[in-house]
């Protein structure tokens, strides 16, 4: 068996088994990661001494009978937004370049104590403003289906390294999709939580309003552990999850528009399996979801501007210009429109609660699009802007309604399925998203 590859559940039950040892296990990762042809553009820095003196501590915990849980000793990857003590922590942006934190982030502190290994910060999108991944500032990792497609963000790095065999599993962070999507152009498990679900101190923020952090993994299973992880609570049981009488809304309307033939077309093989399985399938396209989606102009621009405007009209040479751009298109908007903006949201998020209140969970395509070329992204400003909105179409509607949200692989692709729960629901959408991986299986 490949253990590099394997899942981060399967790594630490072999590790209790004693098939296998953190320290060995870091080291292969480590190797592979310094090997791989392009290591470099995946992770933006390793982290050799700590993962060592953390995989050591593991092994010696294992062999006292001591673990923590689970994934005691497993090494994941972090994302490079999330605060690591004396590692330079720049979030894909050469604005921060040089920045090293004196602590952990909140959550890669409990990860620790928990006994996970960290083996390094991955690259991402410019402070993550883009669902590509594209960032030829620092590094554009590439796809792990084919190199020359873009890999998705903001979490590229993440993603990439976990498809790749270079990490058991990463932790992302996702403001209108930056987990999802670079977790379905990948053929990966990537769970985004309700925001607030996670403590959010020494993540640097894009939208505090809608950031949140979260996992890429293999498998439901691993994003059920290590969302306990950050959660610093007992894993959901995943024992029972069925398929059967699953009760699913296909959200119809605004995830379509426009969307490719590839991945509605596997949507739709996903949604004809899951029906095959027991689930309960209906159809409906609320209004409130368009509603909504038209007040993202004057929601999230002006909040990522707001936070960053000082940094950026200090050194605007410093950034890409798409992604400058993006920024910029905030400080037009005016404080009432952001103001009323986020009175009508909350509004259609007491709409969309009522309407969705009988299902288990929404469903609908990760991505309405596959990943296009690196190459024609970075020369075509006006097809960056265009594939990007679209990228972050339908993930941005989790955001937007407050919803935790999980993309599944289906299988074909590049092609991920969502799953939208109910907002502090974090734990039920788990179980019904292992119930449809089950089927998607």
């Amino acid at each position: 068996m490949d253990w590099l590859k394997a899942t981060a559940a399967e790594q630490g039950r072999a590790i209790l088994a004693g098939l296998i040892s953190p320290l060995g296990q870091v080291e292969a990762y480590l190797d592979a990661a310094a090997r791989h042809p392009y290591g470099k553009r995946i992770y933006a820095r390793l982290t050799p001494e700590r993962a060592r003196a953390e995989a050591i501590a593991a092994h010696d915990r294992a062999r006292a009978g001591l673990r923590r849980g689970l994934l005691d000793g497993v090494a994941i990857s972090w994302k490079d937004n999330i605060d690591s003590a004396g590692i330079a922590t720049e979030a894909g942006s050469r604005l921060l370049s040089g920045r090293v934190p004196e602590h952990d982030a909140a959550i890669l502190a409990g990860a620790t104590l928990d006994g996970l290994v960290c083996l390094g910060k991955t690259h991402m999108t410019e402070l993550a403003f883009s669902g590509l991944g594209v960032n030829p500032m620092t590094a554009t990792p590439p796809n792990s289906i084919d190199p020359a497609l873009a890999p998705g963000g903001s979490s590229s790095g993440a993603a990439v390294s976990v498809a790749l065999g270079l990490a058991a599993a990463a932790i992302g962070s996702d403001t209108g999709g930056s987990i999802r999507v670079p977790a379905a152009w990948n053929g990966l498990v990537g769970f985004k939580p309700t925001t607030g679900a996670v403590m959010s101190r020494g993540v640097l923020p894009l939208c505090p309003r809608f950031d949140v952090a979260g996992p890429i993994a293999r498998t439901v299973e691993d994003c059920a552990e290590l969302f306990a992880v950050l959660r610093g609570e007992p894993a959901v049981d995943l024992t029972d999850a069925d398929p059967r009488g699953l009760r699913l809304m296909v959200l119809e309307g605004v995830p379509f528009d426009d969307a490719r033939a590839a991945p509605v077309a596997a949507f739709e093989d996903a949604v004809d399996r899951l029906a095959r399985a027991g689930a309960r399938v209906t159809h409906a396209a609320p209004p409130c979801v368009a509603e909504a989606m038209a007040l993202a102009p004057i929601l999230f621009a002006p909040e990522a501007y707001g936070f960053w405007r000082e940094q950026i009209e200090d050194a605007p040479d410093l950034m890409y210009p798409p992604i400058l751009e993006r920024f910029r298109s905030g400080r037009e908007v005016l404080a009432a429109d952001y103001i009323a903006g986020w009175q009508e949201l909350d509004r259609l998020r007491t709409a969309w609660t009522r309407l969705v209140a009988g299902f288990d969970a929404v469903i609908l395509p990760t991505a309405p699009l596959l990943p296009p070329e690196i190459d024609r992204l970075q020369t075509d400003p006006v097809f960056f802007a265009r594939e990007n909105l679209l990228t972050l179409r339908n993930t941005r509607i989790g955001n937007l309604l407050g919803l935790p949200a999980i993309s599944l692989p289906t299988g074909h692709p590049g092609c991920g399925l969502m799953l939208m729960g109910a907002a502090q629901g974090d734990r039920a959408l788990l179980v019904a998203a292992a119930a449809a991986e089950a089927a998607l299986r």
